[in-house]
């Protein structure tokens, strides 16, 4: 491990004053008169043995009140430190001071493994987990801002309708009436009436949007059921659990086409409510068609679904804005309720920067102390660099980046001192410019006498660092050791992977490849875009550019056609539960279960741990979870299995020598091998592994559960299961997030290899070193929101260098030495 000058231990403050001043002393001699107190001794948060997840029994000390940043490449540990030991045993510890009634209603949190935890703080974690995606959710709800504006609107909104409650779209309006008897003396039934008026919506419940099924993708009216009508994925004639139930239940005439269906028919088939029906002697629940469709298609998570189930989805479904209250989510009372002529709904559309400055303009005593409060919190939104977004935006669009920083707003103007503020790459979707911005809010942090963690991988934000410590040196079980502990400066002069790329800078190519042809965008108009006409060369590497809310996903989300043939890889979180792992999110395992069936004459079944091959004592888990009420529950290994997840019967079956729970047991570089040649030679899972490897996740277990994945696996996982998609056109949604300094190089050539292999490449990024390595970049600007939304750049990067006339050209000019 390389060394470095040790933790910056803080000062204890000096002398304490002459004998008069101190409390207890007489003798003006007394050496406790300039002793440092005992309580300034405690400086250092020491861990000793830290072993969650891939962490190997290590050892530091990270000093209080200072901002310590994580580096190392990912998977190596960064997270299994800061977040599921550090930040993990201060929620636990604080949780443990409630009484056992109240802990019985939060989350049972388990000791993280480590021997040693001293000198810990309250922790507050800020995290990239993306907010809640319920319609519902809005940035002013997920902050104090749209509560602040109910009760404003309830006090000076004319005509006045009622309490807060009235314009909120989370309340509907209820009303009851009747009997009610208390048994207390002479008891008697009195009548009572109640009733709560609330702003939801009633046609949407307050979600701004009502979803539309077209009929046509369903079915094809021109044929009957027993020519195979319905059109949905999975829905064959034969299928006891599909179609069959339709054409045997007596409800419909299989041989008679849709088209001609009488009212009941056709509301029989689409409608109808779930009733018991017997097919060939087979008790089973007969149910409309549309009813089925939202039950085994809208409620499962888009990024989960098959490929050809997700197509299904985007082609069947379809969202407008509710007509009654056009996409508000209110009542017409709460809209018609107004202050100085503006709605609360007018005042949630408004850009939030725009939406301060109303709010200063209304003047009123009764309520100026709420004017303050609401005034400062938008203001919050401005000073983080989130100004363009509106109150009514959902919480759910946002990107991890833009979650984060609404999470921080609460924090800025607390009173609180001596916290542990945990941050996760908090400069995710910044561009440069706005990175000295975030830099200057965690030095803020610091200054007020917190301690501030961040995981972190720009070279700008680990230039501010007090203390740094490298984690590595490689990723899964070749990492999870401290390489380095010290300063900025120690790690630029360490010999360790961070150290030595710290200061790497890509250079702008000398050539740049010719484009094969064009997709055109005409009149783009979506959010803030200003009637746009731009035309993104194909067949080459294009960056799409600009500051946070200048229109980037907005224009490449949002406008480019769907006929294009574009695979879209998003920010979207990979939603999987503790049994989900890279061989069942990628598809890996359905080849490999085969493969397995065939040369064993068994079925495939019996290769799933969950399905028939899984451990009966723990169903497949490999662990028990034993849940100790108001205690932290329990995992242990299953005794049956060993953990290997299947009957002991089923691991006797073997191909090339291994058996199944061998083969999920190895990393993506060693199955690659395994599966690429001999017995075991698979091509459609060798296809995929290489995928994999591509993306460099070669070090990652295949049956390693995907909820202990880090942030940057989890992207380039998504990553290598679209590259199996048809698709000429592949967009991508800043790859480098997650990826450490030396992990860009190879992202750099994967795309490439795909641009060479005859793709267009389309990626929305701030990384300068992806800015440099392209052919063609768009640029949008000038700046966030209504301020942007415009193209202030095309051309090649060199011509962007050389004209520095946008903030992009400005910033990368600096960082290639232009």
């Amino acid at each position: 491990m390389s060394t470095a000058t040790g933790p910056v231990r803080r000062r204890a403050g000096g002398t304490r004053g002459t004998a008069s001043e101190v409390p207890g002393t007489s003798d003006p001699a007394a050496p406790e008169a300039s002793a440092s107190h005992a309580a300034d001794s405690h400086d250092l948060i020491r861990v000793h043995g830290a072993r969650e997840n891939n962490l190997q029994d290590i050892t530091v000390e990270i000093p209080k009140r200072r901002l310590t940043v994580f580096t190392g490449v990912s998977g190596s540990g960064k997270s299994s430190l800061v977040f599921h030991t550090i930040a993990a045993e201060s929620q636990r510890l604080i949780n443990e001071t409630y009484s056992a009634f109240v802990q019985g209603f939060m989350p049972s949190l388990g000791r993280p493994e480590v021997d040693v935890l001293e000198g810990l703080t309250p922790a507050i974690i800020v995290d990239q987990q993306r907010m809640g995606a319920d319609p519902r959710s809005t940035v002013g709800t997920a902050t104090d801002a749209n509560a602040m504006l109910r009760i404003l609107f309830s006090r000076l909104g004319t005509p006045h309708i009622g309490s807060p409650k009235a314009y909120s779209f989370n309340v509907p309006t209820v009303r009851a009436s009747g009997a009610i008897t208390v048994e207390r003396g002479n008891a008697k039934a009195e009548r009572k009436t109640f009733s709560v008026t609330g702003g939801m919506c009633p046609r949407c419940e307050g979600r701004g949007t009502v979803s539309d099924i077209d009929l046509t993708q369903l079915y094809d009216d021109s044929k009957s059921l027993a020519e195979g009508a319905i059109t949905i994925p999975g829905y064959k004639v034969d299928g006891h659990w599909t179609l069959r139930i339709f054409t045997e239940s007596g409800f419909l005439d299989p041989d008679k086409p849709i088209r001609e269906y009488s009212a009941t028919e056709l509301h029989d088939l689409l409608h109808r409510e779930p009733t018991k029906v017997k097919v060939n002697g087979i008790n089973l629940t007969y149910e409309g068609l549309i009813p089925r469709v939202q039950k085994s298609f809208l409620s499962k998570d888009r990024e989960a679904m098959q490929p050809h189930i997700r197509a299904f989805v985007d082609r069947a479904v379809t969202f407008t804005d509710c007509p009654d209250c056009e996409g508000t989510r209110l009542t017409a009372a709460a809209r018609s309720s107004r202050i100085d002529g503006v709605s609360i709904a007018d005042a949630c559309a408004l850009q939030i920067s725009d939406l301060a400055v109303w709010v200063r303009s209304v003047d009123d005593p009764s309520v100026a102390p709420l004017i303050a409060n609401l005034a400062a919190t938008l203001d919050s939104f401005v000073e983080i660099g989130l100004g363009y977004l509106a109150l009514d935006r959902p919480a759910g669009t946002l990107s991890g980046g833009e979650a984060q920083r609404v999470k921080m707003i609460r924090h800025l103007g607390s009173s609180l001192t001596d916290i542990t503020y945990v941050f996760d790459e908090p400069t995710t979707g910044l561009h440069p410019h706005d990175i000295q911005r975030m830099n200057d809010l965690l030095l803020r942090l610091r200054d007020k006498g917190n301690t501030v963690l961040v995981v972190e991988h720009k070279p700008e934000t680990i230039a501010i660092a007090d203390h740094v410590v490298d984690l590595g040196p490689g990723a899964g079980t070749a990492g999870g050791t401290v390489c380095f502990e010290g300063t900025v400066e120690g790690l630029r002069a360490g010999d360790t992977l961070t150290g030595r790329h710290l200061d790497d800078r890509a250079v702008l190519k000398e050539t740049v490849r010719k484009p094969t042809g064009a997709l055109e965008i005409r009149g783009a108009a979506t959010h803030n875009l200003r009637d746009v006409d731009v035309d993104i060369p194909l067949g080459v590497l294009t960056v799409v550019t600009g500051v946070a809310g200048s229109g980037k996903s907005s224009l490449v989300h949002g406008s480019v056609p769907a006929s294009a043939g574009v695979v879209s890889v998003g920010q979207g979180a990979i939603r999987g539960s503790r049994r989900s792992n890279p061989a069942t999110y990628t598809g890996l395992l359905d080849p490999i279960r085969k493969a397995f069936a065939k040369a064993n004459g068994v079925k495939p079944g019996l290769f799933s741990a969950n399905s028939a091959g899984a451990c009966p004592q723990c169903n497949g888990a490999g662990v028990i979870y034993t849940d100790l009420a108001t205690m932290a529950g329990v995992a242990t290994t299953c005794e049956e299995c060993e953990g290997k997840r299947f009957e002991a019967s089923v691991l006797e079956y073997r191909l090339g020598g291994r058996n199944i729970s061998e083969v999920l047991a190895m990393p993506v570089t060693k199955a690659e091998e395994f599966f690429g040649a001999g017995e075991a030679r698979i091509p459609a899972a060798h296809a995929i592994l290489g995928r994999l490897a591509d993306v460099g996740l070669g070090y990652l277990g295949l049956g390693q559960p995907l909820t202990t994945l880090s942030g940057g696996e989890r992207q380039r996982l998504k990553l290598a299961t679209h590259m199996g998609e048809k698709g000429g056109v592949y967009l991508l949604d800043e790859p480098t997030t997650g990826l450490h300094l030396a992990d860009v190089e190879q992202l750099l050539g994967l795309l490439d290899r795909l641009v060479d292999s005859g793709k267009s490449v389309i990626v929305v990024e701030h990384h300068q070193a992806v800015m440099a390595h392209a052919d063609w970049i768009i640029d949008l600007g000038p700046g966030a929101g209504h301020d942007g939304g415009r193209i202030v750049f095309e051309g090649t990067p060199a011509d962007l260098v050389a004209a520095r006339s946008t903030l992009t050209a400005e910033h990368l000019a600096a960082y290639v030495g232009g």
